[in-house]
C-alpha cells in the first residue's frame, strides 16, 4: 500500500485532479496543459509559442497566446492579453484569487503588468533566460503573489525549440 510520502503517489496527485469535499480541484499539469494549448495555436500562426490561463476558484476565466505578429503590436503577449480578458471577466483590475498558468517565464513588462494586478500566483513552465523578468536582481512581482516553475517544462521549452528551428530554417 502506497503511503502519501512516496512519488509514485505524489506524481499522481499531481498529474490528475482531485476530489475534494465533492469538488473536483485540479492540478497545476491540468491547467499548464491548457496554457499548451495556447502556445500550440500561437505556433499554428507563426507567433512565439507562448501561451497563458487565468483560474480562478479552479475555473479558466481567461486565456491568452501571442500576437505580437498579427496585432503588430510589442504589448500583444499572451499574458497581457489573459491578463485584460480576466479583468474584464471580474470587472475587477485586481487578480489576487487567481493563478496564472503560462507556458513561458514572463518578461519585465509582463511581470510589472502582474505586480499592478496583484496575481495571486503564478506557475510558468520553462523558464527564459534571455528576456525573464528573474534576470532582474529586484523582484518585480507583487510581494503577495507566489510563484512555481518548471511544471511541463520539457513540453513547453519543446515548442519554443521548435519555433525557433524552423524560423531559423527560413533565414
Amino acid at each position: 500500500m502506497e503511503g502519501f510520502g512516496t512519488t509514485d503517489h505524489a506524481k499522481r496527485i499531481h498529474q490528475k485532479e482531485l476530489q475534494v469535499s465533492g469538488l473536483t480541484v485540479f492540478s497545476d499539469d491540468h491547467f499548464m496543459k491548457v496554457a499548451l494549448r495556447e502556445a500550440e495555436r500561437a505556433l499554428e500562426e507563426d507567433e512565439i509559442p507562448v501561451g497563458a490561463v487565468i483560474v480562478c476558484q479552479n475555473k479558466v476565466i481567461a486565456k491568452g497566446y501571442n500576437h505580437t505578429e498579427k496585432l503588430t503590436d510589442v504589448t500583444a503577449h499572451a499574458e497581457m492579453l489573459a491578463i485584460t480578458s480576466a479583468e474584464n471577466y471580474l470587472s475587477s483590475k485586481y487578480l489576487t484569487d487567481c493563478t496564472l498558468y503560462v507556458t513561458l517565464e514572463p518578461c519585465v513588462m509582463c511581470a510589472g503588468a502582474l505586480h499592478w494586478t496583484q496575481i495571486g500566483r503564478i506557475v510558468y513552465g520553462a523558464s527564459d533566460l534571455q528576456r525573464g523578468y528573474s534576470l532582474l536582481t529586484e523582484n518585480v512581482l507583487h510581494p503577495k503573489t507566489k510563484v512555481s516553475s518548471g511544471v511541463l517544462e520539457d513540453e513547453c521549452r519543446q515548442l519554443i525549440n521548435t519555433f525557433f528551428k524552423k524560423l531559423r530554417g527560413k533565414e
